[in-house]
């Protein structure tokens, strides 16, 4: 079998990548949000540049599909109108940040993320590689945990501001002053120690020691992702993240969006949401327990169509089960371990039990059949 392509970076928009269905072009919306002016015209700018699809990342990121070279400056130049692009590639390549969504105005959230944004914008800034991420999970309660980044200011077990490491179960305490310089010197420190890795988790692995001032315990996530209304406005889910432009366009009406690594939308101020094809609204519905990437044909290296089996398999899960679909072995919509994973291949589908897209099969050569049997 011919191994996928790691190309090593998430796309951007002034860094856009290559894909079965046309150029990918992926905003990353500034501390975490779209005021909905944005969202409609984001929404309009994918119907007539892009092939009026869209996709939420796990990153907290809204990729336009479809994208042609010819029509790809006119969607950059209405993104720029926007106030939604980056000074210049280096600088949005850096600038992988997620943020809490239950963030309240006033708070600290909305201090420190404008502020890292800042931080990471500066000229100088560490050539940190393309996946290198910060988090900004300073509500209340640790949210974030599960999602991908390698820096992150959380709250300890007593409400202290912290700095973690990564793939550390315990962090630095910093103020709101000292955040953003503490978490600057931390990519600092990563980038002098490692040598071959590319995310902190692994360099900690690997044995390197972080300064002894790591001391104070995090906060452990309960919290679960689950679509229906918060203090903050309503969260709503949409199967494997995937969006049409109509969807989008029905949000904005109803308010502001925060992005999260969920495949959902905080829609702001929201109470009685209309009903919009393809919302995901019931906590219950199993397809939110399913993770699948594009898949056959929309990307090159898919080897089979992903989301139609996703749809097949959603209703056999157990109540407790999550389970992820990769049409290679790379694995992108969910790179870290699953409960259960099946994986594309030239001679059927790959079962995987605890582990990885790429990790070695419990069962393989399997058809949909086969995997419901399996489940």
């Amino acid at each position: 079998m011919t191994a996928p392509e790691v190309k090593g970076y998430c796309p951007g928009a002034l860094r856009p990548m290559q894909s079965g269905d046309g150029i990918v072009v992926r905003i990353r919306p500034f501390n975490g949000r779209l005021r909905r002016a944005q969202a409609d015209g984001i929404a309009t700018l994918a119907a007539a540049h892009g092939n009026g699809m869209l996709d939420l990342s796990s990153r907290g990121n809204l990729q336009i599909r479809g994208v042609t070279e010819k029509s790809y400056p006119a969607l950059i130049e209405g993104l720029r109108h926007m106030g939604l692009l980056d000074p210049d590639p280096e600088i949005e390549s850096r600038r992988n940040l997620l943020v809490t969504p239950f963030w309240q105005t006033g708070g600290e959230t909305e201090t420190l993320a404008p502020a890292l944004t800042e931080a990471l914008s500066q000229p100088g800034g560490p050539a940190l590689p393309g996946k290198f991420g910060f988090a900004v999970d300073t509500g209340r309660e640790a949210v974030l945990q599960t999602a991908s980044a390698d820096i992150r200011l959380e709250r300890d077990a007593g409400g202290g501001l912290i700095l973690v490491a990564d793939g550390s179960g315990k962090g630095k305490l910093v103020t709101t002053e000292t955040a953003i310089a503490e978490a600057m010197a931390l990519a600092e420190w990563f980038m002098d120690t490692r040598t071959s890795e590319t995310r902190m988790a692994a360099l900690l692995a690997s044995g390197a020691s972080l300064p002894a001032d790591h001391f104070v315990p995090r906060q452990q996530q309960s919290y679960v992702p689950t679509p229906g209304y918060t203090p903050l406005g309503a969260m709503v889910g949409l199967a494997f993240g995937q969006l049409p432009v109509k969807t989008l366009a029905s949000l904005a009406k109803q308010g502001g969006l925060r992005m999260t690594p969920w495949r959902m939308l905080l829609v702001e101020s929201a109470r009685d949401l209309p009903d919009v094809k393809g919302l995901i609204t019931d906590s219950g519905n199993p397809l939110l327990r399913v993770v699948a990437c594009t898949g056959a044909p929309d990307c090159a290296q898919g080897l089979a169509k992903t989301r139609p089996i996703a749809r097949k398999l959603a209703p056999h899960l157990g109540p407790d089960q999550m389970l992820h679909i990769s049409g290679c072995a790379k694995g992108c919509a969910h790179p870290r371990a699953a409960p259960l994973t099946v994986t594309a291949t030239t001679d059927g589908f790959d079962l995987i039990r605890n582990g990885r897209a790429s990790d070695p099969p419990a069962q393989t050569g399997l058809s949909s059949d086969d995997i419901i049997k399996a489940l």
